[in-house]
């Protein structure tokens, strides 16, 4: 039997932070896991966007507990703001979802001069997740799921000397390095994690080839370069729904059976059902996090401690 949102367990008790709720693979989980029961704090740059997502969800679902929370994960002091206020609210959080992030955009720099996608899409995770896992790790059975894509296949490993790929900028190129960051990352932390002993488990998830807003910002973003609308063109004929495409982090976020250091996405490359996935690209692995972390940490002055159980 396939896997889908009518199998989440029962959600009420829990609370779930969601970057990215306003919209696409966000929006989808913030309500599936709302019309569970949980409590879910909605973590959003476009405030307006997200007060329709806040009406849409409560459409849906109308007795649904939602938290909005101001977060711009281009900038870092907003991310340390936006950690404050989640914590000052809540001693535990049960799940993180780091779902938000851009693709294959025209070189750009964020405020603190971090290359924008590497900025957004790591860094920016890097740093909430660093500050909100003392609640995490109160929490038994706590998860943090950090959304890759298929990219990370052509993705390299952060080069430690250059980063932000200076002189070297390709939208994609970059888009590569900073989903391949995602995916070194969510493995990263489970190690560490398990090192640790802690009760807290990281999964990484990628949804395929997913109709949502995010290969329309690609296009705009990019200045609609042939690559970009032929890759979005090719998601609108060949991809999923987004209702679909959340469903490999909705299944890391919830199912039981679900571990740390799993990875799941689409049976298929682009679709299908939500399946744990093999994980590839083992050599050099060691390595990778190790520059990852490196890098992280100096960028972000940030480090990610998993020893406060």
């Amino acid at each position: 039997m396939a896997w889908t949102a009518t199998d989440i367990p029962d959600q009420h008790g829990r609370t779930a932070v969601v970057t990215g709720a306003n919209g696409g693979l966000g929006l989808v989980t913030a309500k599936a896991l709302a019309a569970k029961g949980a409590h879910v704090v909605m973590a959003v740059r476009n405030q307006q966007k997200a007060a329709a997502a806040v009406d849409e969800i409560r459409a849906a679902v109308p007795d649904a507990s939602l938290k909005l929370v101001a977060l711009d994960l281009s900038t870092q002091a907003s991310v340390h703001e936006a950690a404050k206020e989640i914590l000052a609210a809540h001693n535990t959080i049960d799940l993180l979802i780091n779902n938000a992030g851009v693709m294959a955009i025209s070189e750009a720099r964020t405020v603190d001069g971090f290359e924008m996608q590497f900025g957004v899409d790591h860094l920016g995770h890097w740093t909430l997740t660093g500050l909100l896992l003392p609640a995490l790790l109160r929490t038994d059975g706590s998860r943090v799921v950090t959304v890759t894509s298929t990219a990370h296949h052509m993705g390299k490993p952060v080069d430690v000397n250059n980063p932000h790929l200076d002189g070297r900028y390709g939208a994609w190129r970059a888009y590569g390095q900073a989903k391949l960051a995602n995916f070194h990352f969510g493995l990263g932390l489970d190690r560490q994690l398990k090192q640790a002993g802690a009760r807290t488990a990281s999964l990484i998830a990628h949804p395929g080839l997913s109709d949502t807003d995010l290969q329309s910002v690609s296009v705009a973003g990019s200045g609609g370069g042939f690559s970009q609308r032929i890759a979005h063109a090719a998601t609108r004929r060949t991809g999923m729904s987004a209702d679909d495409g959340a469903l490999p982090q909705l299944r890391a976020a919830t199912d039981p059976a679900a571990k740390g250091g799993e990875f799941y996405g689409p049976l298929f490359v682009n679709n299908g059902r939500p399946v744990r996935k093999p994980i590839l690209r083992q050599f050099g692995m060691d390595q990778a996090i190790a520059k990852l972390w490196s890098v992280s940490e100096r960028e972000t002055g940030v480090a990610i401690a998993t020893n406060g159980h």
